[in-house]
């Protein structure tokens, strides 16, 4: 993950789009969530749980919906013909395993979300995965979805790992369509919430999300890395009831499968953790550096490799 951008699908989930449309409808303010939950479900109910996104069945539920009062421009990616597609971290930003992620000052109502992340080619084909923390600003996209870049893209918002696993005979783009991929977050203050978010109810395919990302339209000459959505949205009671889940600091969050290990990081402040300094730049001149030593032995490289590269990277950024 050096020269990889980060891309992510929004909404691939009908249990996701309820709870956009919830924060939609709140404003950004969580105070009005529980309410605000109770009667869009009561219009919305599992009316359209199976509902294929971009058929004729869809769009006869967003007209039904938009008749009731209830249009939402998140019905549009949850149901319609295109997937939401967004940046969600510039090269060399994305923080791994055990680096502590950001929750910025301005958020007051936010979340983890976890993701698979799929690792694509510069032809579009997907050769391997990992998990991802797409980490949420709730009441920030909640006020309008035109701050979606605020809410998502802020520094340690986007982790990744703990490794990518190149698909192979016993591991393959069909193994990951019935993955189940677990949430714990532990806090200090003896908070602890579990979730799941399991891929065999996804409203999309892999390869439509890729399509989305990827074709004559947009290309990656270095590959892309793709967030694929999330079922899990938080909705038990942290401290007040009514009020939902938010982060606090040095919250512990874990993300699991049983095919790709452990992605587990803690929670602080964005604006106190330590800031992105090693970017494109920085690895052009320590490439170039590194290629003007002599090299006596592949021990000596190695020797010089990690002498090099750890202090450079040794907030986990990359």
């Amino acid at each position: 993950m050096d020269l990889q951008v980060v891309k992510a699908c929004g909404v691939t989930f009908v249990d996701s789009m309820i709870e956009r449309v919830i924060e939609e409808r709140c404003g950004g303010d969580f105070h009005k969530a529980a309410a605000v939950r109770e009667s869009v479900l009561a219009v919305l109910g599992a009316d359209i749980a199976s509902v294929q996104p971009g058929s004729e069945q869809a769009r006869q539920v967003k007209e039904v919906l938009t008749s009731k009062g209830m249009w939402s421009q998140y019905l549009e990616v949850g149901l319609g013909p295109d997937p939401e597609v967004f940046t969600k971290a510039p090269v060399l930003s994305s923080v791994g395993f055990g680096a502590q992620i950001g929750i910025p000052t301005f958020s007051q109502w936010n979340n983890p979300e976890p993701e698979l992340v799929l690792i694509v080619n510069a032809q579009g084909r997907v050769r391997g995965a990992t998990l991802g923390n797409d980490v949420n600003l709730r009441d920030v996209e909640g006020r309008s979805a035109l701050l979606l870049g605020m809410a998502k893209d802020n520094t340690g918002s986007c982790s990744i790992g703990p490794f990518v696993r190149l698909f192979h005979d016993g591991f393959t783009l069909e193994t990951l369509r019935t993955e189940d991929i677990t949430l714990t977050v532990e806090g200090a203050d003896g908070y602890r919430l579990e979730g799941q978010n399991s891929l065999t109810r996804i409203s999309r395919p892999f390869e439509e999300l890729i399509g989305a990302a990827f074709g004559k339209h947009h290309q990656y000459p270095d590959g892309f890395a793709l967030f694929t959505g999330t079922l899990f949205a938080p909705t038990k009671d942290r401290d007040v009831q009514g009020l939902g889940f938010t982060h606090k600091p040095a919250d512990k969050v874990a993300i699991h499968s049983a095919n790709l290990g452990s992605l587990i990081n803690t929670t602080g402040t964005t604006e106190d953790l330590p800031p992105w300094t090693f970017g494109i730049r920085d690895l052009m001149k320590y490439l170039s550096r590194l290629n003007q030593v002599p090299v006596h032995s592949a021990a000596k490289r190695e020797e010089q490799l990690q002498n090099r590269l750890l202090p450079s990277t040794s907030s986990s950024r990359g």
